[in-house]
């Protein structure tokens, strides 16, 4: 995994990493904006039925962004984090972390998001990783692959009425 983020892993507590390849139906630099515009990050982030606030989006190499995802059920959900390193259309570096309703941390995150062209269509790779700050976090870390999965279905709803 590329980079690291600055907070040591807690000991005894959960970590998890993926690794996740989809080709998307749209060209490359469409689906690097979908990550960078705040715009089109609220349609697509998060798990199937969610909705999205973006509070921050300062796409550039040490700016920070913020989302909060709202359940169905109402529960919020924020997120935040650094970028690290942007090279358009080609890759997003980015710390992502989660806290609570307090601002502390639950789940200490680093995500490397790479874009390659593929015949007109983009080949898009994440690789991602979290590590549970407090042991109740370990429980959303299993649902990490499924949450990532479908904010990828999403994406491509969302690029597919983009695109069109």
């Amino acid at each position: 995994m590329a980079g690291s983020n600055a907070n040591p892993k807690p000991a005894n507590f959960a970590e998890r990493e993926l690794v996740i390849t989809r080709v998307f139906d749209a060209p490359r630099e469409l689906v690097f904006r979908a990550w960078t515009d705040a715009k089109h990050m609220a349609q697509w982030w998060g798990p199937k039925g969610f909705t999205n606030t973006i509070d921050q989006m300062d796409v550039r190499p040490g700016g920070a962004w913020r989302i909060i995802m709202r359940a169905p059920d109402g529960a919020e959900y924020p997120s935040q984090g650094v970028y690290r390193e942007i090279v358009p259309p080609e890759r997003l570096v980015f710390t992502n972390t989660a806290v609570d309703k307090d601002g502390n941390v639950i789940i200490d995150g680093f995500t490397t998001v790479t874009f390659a062209d593929e015949d007109g269509k983009t080949k898009l790779t994440l690789e991602t990783r979290g590590v549970a700050m407090v042991a109740y976090a370990a429980d959303y870390l299993k649902g990490m692959e499924t949450g990532w999965t479908q904010s990828l279905v999403r994406l491509a709803e969302e690029l597919a009425r983009t695109n069109s």
